[in-house]
């Protein structure tokens, strides 16, 4: 993928913050680095979506419950995701399913 394609893609400031030294407000972890991070995070939100909506709708489990329960299982070490991001990506996909 060349660098232009790269530069193109936008990263929200709410994920920017995950890689942000608190103190400088400089990232703390190579932007090429970050950029991959996001679109792990994206890319899985996105496909968690559908899933999301079968847990909800066909077993009949509340909207907070499925958020909790991916939040859980993306915490695990073996998710391959640090905490903040779990956190995010559940952010994200409550955002894209419309849920409060």
């Amino acid at each position: 993928m060349s660098d232009d394609h790269e530069n193109q893609i936008l990263i929200p400031e709410s994920f920017l913050d995950l890689h942000r030294d608190r103190s400088r407000s400089r990232l703390r972890t190579p932007i090429a680095e970050v950029r991959a991070r996001y679109e792990a995070c994206e890319d899985l939100a996105q496909q968690l979506v559908a899933q999301a909506q079968h847990i909800h709708f066909d077993l009949g489990v509340s909207e907070d419950e499925v958020l909790m329960r991916m939040e859980a299982g993306l915490q695990t070490p073996e998710s391959g995701f640090t905490p903040d991001e779990a956190v995010w990506v559940t952010r994200r996909l409550a955002e894209l399913l419309q849920w409060d």
